[in-house]
């Protein structure tokens, strides 16, 4: 439990997670910047005292906590295969549920609203996000290693896995097509199954 919610009752707990979510499907929606104080208010039917008793300054609060539960959406969405990415066929699996993760958000994904807008908002959400990339390359590493023999060449695999998602996600914002995250997936991963039949 971070610093901010210790003292926080289960109830306020519950209460500043569904102000969280509201924040965040806003922010996805209209864009960080965008996204005011009211709007959280309005769709959240919270008070002004209510709001600054979760996120005592504000918006910079609350586009934290926003951060930080966006990181949270997009580990979440390839589990359970990105804990364990040791066989060819559990990459496979992860590359179609990240497809069809994305696929299914369309313009309404955390990944984009995360590095377009939300780490721009703040040095503690550009934190967030930082911590976010790193944790996703380290569970990528973790699986490239167990398909190449190489350290060197399995640590520039995850980056280019990493930089596909990030790439054909970007992608498909800008054209509602997910034919370039496919296509995108499906080359990263490619050397993996060379590497696990060595």
């Amino acid at each position: 439990m971070d610093r901010m919610n210790r003292g926080i009752t289960a109830k306020g707990l519950a209460t500043r997670q569904r102000i969280v979510v509201a924040a965040a499907l806003l922010a996805r929606e209209k864009g960080a910047a965008e996204t005011t104080l009211d709007d959280v208010r309005a769709a959240t039917s919270t008070s002004k005292s209510q709001l600054f008793h979760y996120f005592p300054d504000g918006r910079a609060d609350l586009l934290v906590a926003v951060a930080e539960h966006e990181a949270d959406q997009v580990i979440e969405a390839q589990q359970p295969y990105l804990g364990d990415l040791a066989t060819w066929e559990s990459w496979q699996g992860w590359s179609r549920a990240v497809l069809a993760h994305y696929a299914e958000l369309g313009e309404r994904c955390p990944l984009s609203s995360l590095t377009s807008e939300l780490g721009k908002s703040s040095p503690e959400a550009r934190a967030v996000v930082g911590a976010l990339f790193a944790t996703w390359e380290a569970a990528l590493l973790r699986g490239t290693m167990a398909m190449l023999p190489d350290r060197v060449a399995a640590v520039r695999q995850a980056r280019s896995i990493l930089a596909a998602v990030q790439g054909g996600v970007a992608m498909l914002q800008g054209t509602g097509r997910t034919e370039y995250l496919e296509a995108a997936l499906a080359a990263a991963i490619a050397p993996l199954k060379t590497g696990a039949a060595a």
